[in-house]
């Protein structure tokens, strides 16, 4: 089994929103990723239903990730 990096290149400097494990979400800048999609955002911000947290910046563990989309055109 090949250890591919995931295709998030395109996606760098530029603001993303994720979705995470328990409907969580927050939103950044992605600044770095590995290929385990293992992510680095900067800037960010966590939504919740009681308005937002920021957060600074923030190394998300790729296995919590269960969506990502760019939040600007790309």
């Amino acid at each position: 089994m090949s250890k591919q990096s995931p295709d998030l290149k395109r996606y760098m400097d530029k603001k993303v929103n994720v979705t995470l494990n328990g409907k969580r979400e927050v939103t950044g800048v992605l600044r770095g990723f590995d290929q385990f999609m293992n992510i680095v955002l900067d800037n960010c911000v966590e939504i919740t239903a009681d308005g937002t947290n920021a957060a600074g910046m923030v190394v998300v563990r790729g296995n919590s990730i269960t969506a990502m989309e760019a939040a600007e055109p790309l």
